[in-house]
């Protein structure tokens, strides 16, 4: 729904904030309830994070308890038959009880034949110091979502990064994208040019450009040359891994002064500069993770990965990511579980 729509309108006049129609109905039904009825949704998961659906967040959690949570596995089975392919929770709310406890269930499919249950505190499913009021959704009894801030308590804002999404947007400058680089032009960056921790530029028979003209219009959206770590920002919950960091290395560009990064991409930079070599490789490796994987996958149930989900994440603080980085670039072939050794051995 448009902000200025009419049912934007509506919804406001009775305290309602919201940007579509499926929670908004939730939100009239929970306004409609006395104190104990209770309300089981079948809802996208979408709402459990993110800024657009914070007031939405905030208006369910402040008037009713979270009684229970059920997630499927296979996103494209449960509700097939109405080719319903994003992802879909089931919550139970009881509306002005206290909170307690959150069940949560999950099963592969809408047969229920592998149902698991189990009982956290809410202080595991909606963290107290989270501003935002993500809704983590645990799949196992092993995966706590609170572990991911026990040991790690240092934001992007402590470590002195910040995280955004690519500034640039391909379609809006298209008369200065470029097949080929050539003078007076600068490198231009999507997910394409990475795989995995690798960077191919420029890459040869490639769909998208491999640069963008530098003049008046573009200066603006480039980052000067240096070492990013950068993350793809649409994955989906079938991949192997949500969260896919690599590394930009300033030696791939040898007569480049500036870099453009197109919107696909999240990029961690300082000021909007470079990080330090070993801190952009160790950002990568640690993002990198199974068990950030894991605590990410508890939160985010849609195709996206934001720059506000990641800065939301608790990092290690900067001299071990310096630590890592270090080490990382000593074992550029080391396996996915040496990496994860490695990093717990230093963030523990």
């Amino acid at each position: 729904m448009r902000s200025d729509s009419p049912h934007r309108s509506d919804l406001r006049r009775v305290g309602i904030e919201t940007v579509n129609l499926y929670s908004a109905f939730v939100a009239l039904a929970l306004e409609l309830l006395e104190d104990g009825g209770q309300l089981v949704a079948i809802i996208p998961r979408s709402f459990c994070n993110g800024p657009y659906y914070r007031p939405f967040r905030d208006f369910i959690l402040g008037r009713a308890a979270l009684r229970q949570i059920h997630l499927f596995h296979a996103r494209n089975k449960a509700f097939r038959d109405d080719n319903v392919l994003q992802e879909n929770i089931i919550i139970g709310l009881e509306r002005g009880a206290r909170q307690d406890s959150v069940t949560v269930t999950v099963s592969t499919d809408d047969s229920f034949n592998d149902l698991a249950s189990h009982v956290y505190p809410f202080s595991g499913i909606v963290f107290p110091n989270d501003s935002e009021r993500f809704i983590h959704v645990p799949t196992a009894a092993s995966d706590t979502p609170a572990a991911q801030t026990s040991t790690l308590t240092a934001t992007l804002a402590d470590l002195g990064i910040s995280v955004s999404t690519g500034p640039i947007v391909d379609f809006r400058l298209r008369q200065h994208l470029l097949q080929t680089p050539e003078a007076g032009a600068v490198p231009l960056l999507y997910p394409g040019h990475f795989s995995g921790e690798r960077l191919e530029w420029p890459k040869k028979d490639f769909r998208k450009p491999n640069a963008i003209s530098i003049n008046s219009e573009t200066e603006r959206w480039l980052y000067p040359k240096g070492f990013y770590t950068v993350v793809r920002r649409f994955s989906s919950k079938e991949e192997k891994r949500r969260i896919v960091a690599s590394v930009v290395d300033p030696a791939v560009f040898p007569e480049a002064e500036w870099l453009g990064f197109e919107n696909h991409l999240n990029v961690f930079h300082s000021q909007r500069h470079g990080l330090t070599e070993d801190v952009a490789h160790g950002l990568a490796a640690f993002l990198n993770t199974r068990a950030l994987d894991t605590y990410f996958r508890s939160f985010n149930g849609h195709t996206q990965v934001n720059a506000t989900d990641l800065r939301q994440l608790r990092y290690p603080s900067h001299l071990l990511l310096a630590r890592l980085g270090n080490w990382s670039k000593k074992h550029p072939q080391a396996t996915p579980e040496k990496v994860d050794e490695k990093v717990k051995a230093v963030t523990a």
